[in-house]
């Protein structure tokens, strides 16, 4: 499948569905009040999907992978915070587990897309280096 649109990257598809999930826990009255861990696990879960389609528009595809790696790293910020919120008793076990794992999955998508990205530069490289 071609991507043409930021919307067709699976990983952004991913972070989407794990910033609805994590929309969808701090809406829980508990979780709701602590406006402080609220706002973090949101604004992380928002940098995973937001930081792909900031990137995509990148330049080069270094300057995407840099952005693709952000994207990564807020997956894991998502599920430090997950520990926080399981810890005070916001969510229950299930609800840690599922969005979890939906954390290392997307993260996963992240990390093969930029894997996918750092061998097409490198093929093209070498194709390049034969042609000369």
């Amino acid at each position: 499948m071609k991507i043409e649109r930021f919307e067709d990257i699976e990983a952004w598809q991913l972070s989407r569905e794990l910033t609805m999930k994590v929309y969808g826990l701090t809406k829980k009255p508990t979780f709701a009040r602590d406006f402080g861990l609220k706002g973090q696990i949101q604004d992380a879960a928002g940098s995973s999907m937001h930081n792909i389609a900031e990137g995509f528009d990148s330049e080069t595809n270094a300057e995407f992978i840099r952005f693709l790696r952000y994207a990564k790293r807020s997956c894991t910020e998502v599920q430090s915070e997950l520990y926080v919120a399981v810890d005070q008793q916001y969510i229950t076990d299930a609800e840690f587990q599922d969005v979890y794992d939906h954390a290392a999955r997307t993260r996963a998508a992240i990390r093969g897309f930029i894997k996918y990205l750092l061998k097409y530069e490198q093929d093209h490289r070498r194709k390049d280096n034969l042609e000369c």
